[in-house]
C-alpha cells in the first residue's frame, strides 16, 4: 500500500448519485476525466481485466474468434448503412487535417461486415463468429451514474455470419447460452427480456437486465415466465365492437376542461346519462414532436384512453431513430387545427381534409394520428371538438374518425395482463448488461456482403449481433456487492484475493506481515499488503473495508500470543488462528471460494 497508486476518499464525490459510482471513485478504482468519461486506476484496471478474462474464456469456448478494430473510423461505411445520419447527435464526428470525415465508433457492425466481405466469398467459409473487446463512444445527452451510462465505455461486441436463417438461429442460441454462462460466472443476477431492435435494425432482440432499483430500464415479468423491456411490451389489439346503437356524435360546451379531471366534472354536470363518465371513456390526444437524425421535425398526435399516460421511451422505441419530445408552442403554432386542451381526431390523420384555414388563408399541414391498440374499432368516446371550451360526445372510431395506424405508446402498469396470457405483470428496474439481436441482412445488403452457395448462386449473408457491456457489468457488480462500509468483490473478479494488514508497531510485526504476504503470493494468490508504518489501524481497516478485497489477514497485537486474524469481508466474520497455520488455513478458504466461483 505504501507504493500502490491509490488515494481513498472518505466523502462521496458531489456528482456521484448511485453507490457503484460513489464507491468506485472513493476506493480509487476510477477517476473522472470529464462528464461520462473516466480514467482507470490500477485497482480498477485489475477488476476490469478479470471481467474481460471471464468474457474471453466463454466467448472462445463458444467458438468465437477475437479481433480488434480501430475506434477511429472513416465516414464512408456508415454512410452506406445510413447510420452517419441515423445516429444523429449521439455520434462523435470529427475531421482530419485534410477535412475528411471520421467518427468515434459507437458500434462496429460496418467494420465486421467489411472484414468478412474482404476475406470470405464461399458458403464453405461460414459460419463464423468474430468478437472484440473495444472502447466505444456515444455523445450521451445526460451521462449519469458513473460507468452505467458514460460517453466512453468498454464493450464486447460479436457478430455472426451465416448463409441461411436457420444457421443464424443456431448462432443466436449459442450466444444466448454463452451470455448465461458469463453472467453466472460473474455472479450477476439477470433476466432475459424481449426487447426492441431500435436503430440497430433486425428482427429478434433480447436484453439481459440485471435487476436493481437504480437501473435505467423498466422491465416487466409475469408469474408465467413472460419478461420484456417495457418498451417492447405489446398490447393485443382490441376486438371490434358494435356501434349500431350509439347516438350521433354531439358537441357540448365544456369550458375550462383542459384536463381529464376537469372534463369529467363538466361531462357529469351535463346529466347526459344515468351513470357517471369515467376517465377510461375519454380519448386523450397527446401531441409529440419527432426529430429525425437529419434534423427534420414532424408533429404527431397520439390517441389513448384518458386514464392512461404516454411513455415517451416507448414512443421513441416505436418511432426510432427519431428523438421524441412533447410538442411545444412553436410546433403547435404551425398547426392551428390543434387547439390545446381540446384536440380531437376529426381534423387530423386521414381526416385531414377537414383541416382549418388560418387568418391568412393558409391551410395547415397534415398531422399523423396514431392510436393506442386498446382503442377498439367501433368504440365511442368523449374527446376534444377542436374548438375552445368544447368536447364531442359519442365520437365513434371507424364511423366518425380514422387513424393512420397504431402505436405502443402507453405506460405499462403494475397488474396489466401479460400479452401471452401468463398472468399479471410486475414492474421492476434493471441495468442492461447484454443485448443480442438477429440483425438479418440489413448490413450485409447495404455493404454488399455476399457469398456463393452450394449451387454457385450469390447469396446475401445473414448476421447476428451480440453486445455485452464490460464496464457496465463491472458497475453492476459494484452496485450489487457493497455495504455501508465499502465494496465487497466476489473473489474471482476482486483486485486481490487477500488484504494483509499490519496493525501495530514494531519491526517484528511488519516483518511477519511481509513474510505472510510473500508466502500467500508464492502460493499463487493475489495480495495487497498494507505496510504503511505511520498509518493508524483504524485507517487501515477503513481502507480494507472500502477496497472490498474478499479476505483480510490482520497481523496485530495478537502476534505476541502467536495469533493472527482472518476476516471475511462479505460476512464480517473474524477468526483467530495460529500464525504458523495462517497461510495453510487461509489458502484452503481461498481455494474453496475460488472453486465455488468456477475458478
Amino acid at each position: 500500500m505504501s507504493n500502490l497508486f491509490v488515494r481513498t476518499l472518505r466523502e462521496n464525490p458531489a456528482d456521484a448519485e448511485v453507490p457503484s459510482h460513489q464507491l468506485l471513485v472513493r476506493a480509487g478504482y476510477i477517476r473522472r476525466a470529464a462528464p461520462g468519461i473516466y480514467s482507470w486506476l490500477p485497482l480498477g484496471l485489475k477488476v476490469l481485466r478479470k471481467v474481460e478474462r471471464i468474457v474471453r474464456e466463454e466467448m472462445d469456448a463458444s467458438g468465437a474468434q477475437e479481433v480488434h478494430f480501430p475506434a477511429l473510423l472513416p465516414r464512408e461505411p456508415y454512410e452506406a448503412t445510413n447510420r452517419w445520419a441515423e445516429y444523429g447527435p449521439n455520434l462523435f464526428r470529427l475531421k482530419d487535417r485534410r477535412e475528411n470525415d471520421y467518427l468515434l465508433a459507437p458500434t462496429h457492425e460496418e467494420m465486421f461486415t467489411l472484414l468478412v466481405k474482404d476475406l470470405y466469398s464461399s458458403y464453405k467459409d461460414l459460419p463464423v463468429n468474430l468478437y472484440q473487446i473495444q472502447t466505444k463512444y456515444r455523445d450521451e445527452a445526460r451521462p449519469r451514474a458513473g460507468l452505467i451510462r458514460g460517453r466512453e465505455f468498454i464493450m464486447k461486441d460479436a457478430y455472426s455470419f451465416d448463409v441461411r436463417d436457420d444457421g443464424l438461429d443456431i448462432q443466436y442460441q449459442t450466444m444466448r447460452d454463452t451470455y448465461e454462462k458469463i453472467f453466472t460466472r460473474l455472479g450477476l443476477d439477470y433476466v432475459i427480456c424481449s426487447a426492441v431492435s431500435g436503430a440497430m435494425g433486425g428482427s429478434k432482440s433480447e436484453e439481459f437486465l440485471h435487476p436493481t432499483s437504480i437501473g435505467e430500464d423498466t422491465f416487466v415479468r409475469s408469474p408465467g415466465g413472460y419478461a420484456a423491456n417495457a418498451e417492447a411490451v405489446t398490447t393485443p389489439p382490441a376486438e371490434d365492437v358494435d356501434y349500431s346503437d350509439v347516438p350521433e356524435a354531439a358537441v357540448y360546451d365544456t369550458p375550462g376542461s383542459t384536463t381529464i379531471e376537469a372534463l369529467l366534472e363538466a361531462a357529469n354536470g351535463l346529466n347526459l346519462r344515468d351513470t357517471s363518465w369515467e376517465a377510461s371513456e375519454t380519448l386523450k390526444n397527446v401531441v409529440v414532436t419527432l426529430t429525425q437524425p437529419t434534423g427534420e421535425r414532424e408533429v404527431v398526435v397520439i390517441g389513448l384512453p384518458g386514464d392512461r399516460d404516454v411513455d415517451l421511451k416507448r414512443v421513441e422505441a416505436a418511432l426510432a431513430p427519431a428523438e421524441v419530445e412533447v410538442a411545444g408552442p412553436e410546433d403547435l403554432k404551425n398547426h392551428p387545427e390543434l387547439v390545446p386542451g381540446y384536440i380531437g381526431p376529426t381534423v387530423i390523420g386521414p381526416n385531414s381534409d377537414k383541416r382549418v384555414t388560418d387568418e391568412d388563408g393558409n391551410i395547415s399541414g397534415s398531422v399523423r394520428y396514431l392510436l393506442d391498440p386498446r382503442i377498439a374499432r367501433g368504440s365511442a368516446w368523449v374527446t376534444g371538438a377542436n374548438a375552445e371550451g368544447k368536447h364531442v360526445f359519442n365520437l365513434v372510431y371507424g364511423r366518425d374518425f380514422e387513424a393512420d395506424g397504431t402505436i405502443e405508446a402507453v405506460e405499462i402498469r403494475e397488474g396489466d395482463l401479460a400479452p401471452d396470457g401468463s398472468g399479471a405483470l410486475e414492474l421492476a428496474r434493471g441495468i442492461e448488461i447484454g443485448h443480442i439481436f438477429q440483425l438479418g441482412r440489413k448490413y450485409a445488403e447495404a455493404l454488399d456482403l455476399k457469398v456463393l452457395d452450394e449451387n454457385g448462386k450469390s447469396q446475401v449473408v445473414t448476421m447476428g449481433s451480440y453486445g455485452l457491456g464490460i464496464s457496465r457489468a463491472l458497475a453492476a457488480l459494484a452496485e450489487k456487492n457493497h455495504d455501508d462500509l465499502g465494496l465487497i468483490w466476489p473473489i474471482n473478479i476482486a483486485p486481490a484475493h487477500v488484504h494483509v494488514l499490519a496493525t501495530g508497531k514494531g519491526d517484528e510485526l511488519f516483518d511477519k506481515a511481509e513474510e505472510l504476504s510473500s508466502a500467500l503470493t508464492k502460493a499463487g494468490f493475489d495480495v495487497i499488503y498494507d505496510d504503511r508504518p505511520k498509518v493508524s489501524a483504524g485507517v487501515k481497516f477503513k481502507d480494507y473495508e472500502l477496497l472490498g478485497v474478499p479476505y483480510g489477514l490482520v497481523v496485530g497485537r495478537g502476534l505476541a500470543d502467536g495469533k493472527v486474524e482472518i476476516r471475511n469481508r462479505a460476512t464480517g466474520e473474524s477468526t483467530e488462528v495460529s500464525v504458523d497455520e495462517a497461510v495453510a488455513q487461509l489458502s484452503d478458504i481461498l481455494n474453496k471460494d475460488l472453486a465455488d466461483h468456477g475458478e
